[in-house]
């Protein structure tokens, strides 16, 4: 029989039917954007203790991007967001959350559903997936996670973890951690193994059939400390005018720290080290009433 003019459907309609549907699987996949299909008000952590010890480190494969979660660009609470073209040489330092039973079997924005005794991790910007080892830099802990999701949508958050990756970090129980986020090449995994870790002899990585207890690299020499950049500038009068606004606003901890990039001299205003994230989230609320708006968190 054939197609009548109102049954017939063009590529192109096909098409950005799909792309609403890759949208609206974004939006309501996102870690933290919470929604009406999400029964539990609040997210948290399961009823009782739960053994994550033996949870095996996602394995790194070759796949395909996800048809869905990854637009050009994207909208999530009036701010846009833009989806990196490639993982390769990504390496990223800054505050690492968990969320748990709240979106726990609901779909991610990759389409997988989310589970939290897996190792995975929602990214604003890293193309979906993409395999990433996220070292806990206050305690040398490290774990390689699957990130298939978006998020985290709160100011000052780098990565936002499962519950079983942040269990084997050990950032529970504060909520958040200092971390590194280093991407993983899938055709060469080796290449992520960090320097300061002892090889094992005889061992084969990524073997999906040997769960394995918490990979550990050697901590940090000292506390990491933790900056907030609130601006950069190539005339240092400029970072001093920037220096000069705050202390007049009673911010402390203010220094111009000199350095170089893309062969020029810059000049950062940073204040810190900050004790805790807390007192991060709590200084970019003040910083706001400044004019500053979402300043660079650093993590030396």
């Amino acid at each position: 029989m054939p197609t009548t003019g109102t049954q017939r459907i063009s590529d192109r309609a096909l098409l950005t039917l799909l792309g609403v549907l890759g949208t609206l699987l974004l939006a309501g996949g996102c870690s933290t954007g919470g929604g009406g299909r999400y029964a539990q008000r609040h997210d948290g952590a399961p009823d009782g203790y739960v053994d994550v010890s033996m949870v095996p480190d996602a394995v790194p494969r070759p796949e395909p991007r996800s048809r869905y979660g990854n637009p050009p660009s994207y909208v999530v609470r009036g701010r846009r967001y833009y989806t990196l073209a490639s993982s390769s040489g990504y390496v990223e330092r800054g505050i690492a959350s968990w969320y748990g039973t709240k979106f726990h079997g609901h779909r991610t924005s990759s389409g997988e559903p989310y589970d939290m005794y897996r190792m995975s991790a929602a990214h604003r910007t890293l193309p979906l997936p993409t395999y990433a080892r996220v070292t806990n830099l206050r305690n040398g802990r490290s774990v390689i996670v699957k990130i298939n999701d978006r998020g985290p949508f709160h100011d000052n958050r780098l990565i936002d973890l499962s519950y079983a990756a942040a269990a084997r970090l050990d950032i529970l129980a504060e909520g958040t951690g200092l971390v590194e986020v280093r991407a993983i090449d899938p055709a060469q995994p080796q290449q992520d193994e960090p320097v300061t870790r002892p090889a094992t002899a005889g061992t084969q990585r990524w073997t999906p059939s040997q769960p394995k207890t918490d990979s550990r690299a050697a901590a940090p020499n000292g506390k990491p400390a933790l900056y907030l950049q609130v601006g950069a500038f190539a005339s240092r009068s400029n970072a001093e005018r920037l220096q000069a606004q705050l202390a007049s606003a009673h911010i402390d901890e203010l220094h111009i720290h000199e350095g170089v990039s893309n062969a020029q001299r810059v000049y950062r205003v940073r204040i810190g080290p900050l004790d805790t994230v807390e007192a991060a989230d709590s200084l970019s609320q003040t910083l706001r009433q400044q004019g500053i708006e979402s300043p660079r968190i650093i993590i030396d």
